[in-house]
C-alpha cells in the first residue's frame, strides 16, 4: 500500500458506503442564545453532508449540555461529562460560527476550553454567518483550534446576513453557498481520515 493510501485511505465502495471505516463528524452548534439562527445553518449543512454517503454526520448543540462557565463553582458536573463524551467520540467536525463583536460566541469558547484531549488531533471545518460573513470570528476560531491540535481545513462557507437570510432571521442560502459546503468537506473528509491514524 502506498504512503498517501495508508494516510488517506482507499476509495474502495465499502468505505465510501460505511463499513468499519465510516468517520463520525460533529456538526457543533456554536450560540446558545434566544432567538438564534444556527439550528437553521446546522440542519442546512447535515442535510448537505448526508447526501454524500462519506461519514456519519451528527448535529452538537452545546445549548442542550448547560456548561456553567469554566471554573464557576456549583455548576451541573452531568453537563461536562456528556459534553466530554460528545466529542470525544467524534471524529472531525463542522463548526457553526456566529460573530458577536469581531469574535466567536462566549458559550463557543467556554464549551472549547471545557476540554483539551477530547478535540486532540481531529480535524474541523468552518462555516461562519455575520455582518461580513462571519470573517473575522472565524479568524479567531482558528488560533482556538491550533492551540487544541484541531487540523483547521481552508475552505470556509461564509454566509451573509444581508444576502443569505431574509429579514436577518430565515436562513436562504443563495445557492453556490452549497458547492462551497461540499468543497469544505472534500477537504475535512481526508484530513479526519489521516489524523485518526495518529491517535491509534
Amino acid at each position: 500500500m502506498s504512503f498517501m493510501k495508508k494516510i488517506f485511505g482507499s476509495n474502495s465502495n465499502d468505505e465510501q458506503t460505511g463499513g468499519n471505516n465510516m468517520m463520525k463528524i460533529g456538526i457543533v452548534l456554536g450560540s446558545t442564545r434566544e432567538g438564534r439562527v444556527s439550528p437553521q445553518v446546522g440542519a442546512w449543512v447535515k442535510e448537505l453532508a448526508d447526501k454524500r454517503g462519506d461519514a456519519e454526520y451528527e448535529i452538537i448543540d452545546i445549548a442542550d449540555f448547560k456548561l456553567p462557565l469554566l471554573g464557576e463553582t456549583g455548576g451541573d458536573a452531568s453537563g461536562a461529562a456528556a459534553w466530554s463524551a460528545a466529542v470525544a467520540k467524534q471524529d472531525g467536525f463542522v463548526f457553526i460560527v456566529q460573530e458577536y463583536n469581531h469574535s466567536i460566541t462566549g458559550a463557543l469558547k467556554n464549551a472549547l476550553d471545557y476540554l483539551r484531549e477530547e478535540w486532540n488531533n481531529k480535524a474541523a471545518g468552518i462555516v461562519s454567518y455575520g455582518s461580513v460573513g462571519g470573517a473575522r470570528a472565524t479568524e479567531h476560531l482558528r488560533g482556538v483550534l491550533s492551540e487544541l491540535q484541531v487540523a483547521h481545513v481552508r475552505v470556509h462557507p461564509a454566509l451573509s446576513l444581508f444576502t443569505d437570510f431574509e429579514n436577518g432571521t430565515d436562513f436562504k442560502p443563495a445557492a453556490v453557498q452549497a458547492d462551497s459546503v461540499n468543497q469544505m468537506l472534500d477537504q475535512v473528509i481526508p484530513w479526519t481520515k489521516a489524523l485518526k491514524t495518529v491517535r491509534n
